[in-house]
């Protein structure tokens, strides 16, 4: 019998994302190649028919075009989108869509307090799955999906063998390819948000567990613990949101919010059960009055003090969907005020490179001193098996095209061929195909932290071998998406985002 040395094994390493390429020349995608082409042979046909003066005009306006394509910075953004996105924001500033005011003095309805931008025409309701448990249903229009919002206790990773953090890493991933074969599902989302911690809590159990017959030492070192701990500690939550689309399939009819609840209410204890492999701890589905006190608060962080303490008194402060959203709200080019709090959206613009450990972004969740509520969102796109196999081997393609279109290929183009290699053994065995990205929001009850909040969150994104940059010109759309609200971003584009990928 052989024995297996287990010690001289080395940590785990994860790696291989890969961004869907398109073939095309000068760096082009297929779009944009194809308008190369098209403009090349429109200067042909000007030469032949106006003359040659009209088709350097036309030849040089295309030059610009094209420059203004291929010119990228460091986040991949070219001249194109990033005059675009100022265009939009000079047009949404004038039309004076960035500030929001609601209540019986603002502009919404009834004189409510509705969620401001992409989440102003959700609609909550709230039903029982099969275990008895009350779970929120939230409905968006605009996309036609539904959304559940599953909560968790994370165990965490402290005193906790690598060898089981290798299992739970292995079992999300499987989740997450699992997602891929559920029928109707679109996004998920994870959500953890880490905030200061009232000490309501605290006190609440040393009040309640008190013996009048200790010791006077025992009762003044509690006292001690009851007025000094709560200073300075903090809280994490984490939230599961997986977005449903309303139809069965392309072309059928969409269902309604009671008929999607009764197949809901059989799937989501498979999927909480799963979520719990995951190192996730105690998962269950949020109620409707849980969503709303998360989302109030993420709005107005001063009401989390009178929420605990309601919840401390042994009250329910009863939330209404139209009553959770921000009184006062106004977006600016690169942060976002609302009510008792500014918050600033980051987008990762590129993932790690090269291979990471599982604890890759361990400083980047964990609470941070310079502010006061971080959340970090990782969003994710399942892709069904079929439409996966054709993703892959079009990614191959296009990646061998790029290297056998010159005779010195660079570095960075064989290299891609192989992970695109990779990536496409790995799904032709098996493996789920999963587009995923990452939104980081930094809030900060004080203004004058804000110069504090942005230094350490380019510090701490560093650590997690990301790049990203603030959503400039969307910080109040980039806000909502953060939430686990169950938004699927590329539906609110108006350009599709393959279009754009393809340019």
């Amino acid at each position: 019998m052989a024995a297996v040395d287990m010690q001289n094994r080395g940590p785990r390493t994860y790696g291989n994302w890969r961004r869907p390429t398109s073939p095309g020349i000068l760096g082009l995608g297929s779009v944009g190649t194809v308008l190369l082409l098209g403009g090349l042979i429109m200067v042909v046909a000007v030469v032949m028919i106006a003359g040659l003066l009209e088709a350097v005009i036309l030849g040089g306006i295309l030059g610009l075009v094209m420059l203004a394509v291929l010119t990228k910075d460091s986040h991949g953004k070219n001249i194109l989108s990033r005059g675009g996105a100022r265009v939009a924001w000079w047009s949404s500033r004038s039309r004076g869509s960035n500030i929001y005011r609601s209540g019986p003095l603002g502009r919404a309805l009834w004189g409510t307090f509705q969620l401001p931008g992409l989440a102003a025409p959700t609609r909550l309701t709230e039903h029982t799955d099969s275990y008895g448990r009350k779970f929120a249903l939230l409905y968006t229009p605009a996309t036609s999906s539904f959304s559940v919002v599953i909560g968790t206790e994370p165990d965490g990773a402290a005193l906790v063998d690598q060898e089981q953090i290798d299992v739970w890493v292995a079992d999300w991933g499987h989740w997450l390819a699992n997602l891929g074969d559920e029928p109707g599902i679109e996004a998920a989302s994870v959500t953890i948000e880490a905030a200061p911690d009232s000490g309501t809590r605290l006190r609440r159990e040393i009040d309640m567990n008190m013996d009048d017959e200790a010791p006077a030492f025992a009762k003044a070192m509690l006292g001690e613990v009851r007025v000094t701990y709560p200073s300075g500690s903090s809280t994490v939550k984490a939230f599961a949101s997986i977005t449903f689309n309303a139809s069965h399939r392309s072309g059928s009819k969409k269902r309604q919010a009671e008929e999607m609840a009764r197949e809901l209410a059989a799937r989501l204890p498979g999927l909480t059960a799963g979520l719990q492999a995951t190192g996730a701890g105690a998962a269950h589905p949020l109620s409707a009055q849980e969503l709303c006190e998360t989302i109030r608060i993420a709005y107005d962080p001063a009401a989390a003090v009178l929420i605990d303490e309601a919840h401390a008194a042994g009250e329910t402060p009863e939330l209404t969907w139209p009553d959770v959203g921000p009184s006062a709200a106004q977006a600016s080019w690169g942060g976002y005020r609302h009510d008792s709090a500014y918050s600033c959206t980051w987008a990762m613009t590129s993932a790690p490179r090269g291979n990471v450990q599982s604890g890759v972004l361990a400083r980047l969740l964990a609470p941070h001193r310079d502010i006061a509520r971080k959340r970090v969102t990782l969003l994710y796109r399942p892709i069904d098996a079929a439409k996966a196999a054709a993703m892959v081997e079009a990614d191959l393609r296009a990646a061998e095209f790029r290297v056998t279109s010159t005779n010195k290929p660079a570095a960075r183009d064989s290299l891609a061929v192989r992970a695109a290699a990779a990536t496409a053994s790995e799904e032709a065995s098996g493996a789920g195909l999963v587009q995923f990205g990452m939104l980081v929001t930094a809030t900060v009850t004080d203004l004058e932290k804000e110069a504090d909040a942005r230094a350490a969150i380019d510090n701490l994104s560093a650590t997690a071998r990301l790049r990203i940059r603030p959503v400039y010109g969307s910080q109040d759309s980039a806000f909502a998406a953060a939430l686990p609200l169950g938004l699927v971003l590329p539906k609110h584009i108006k350009v599709p985002a393959e279009l754009r990928e393809k340019l």
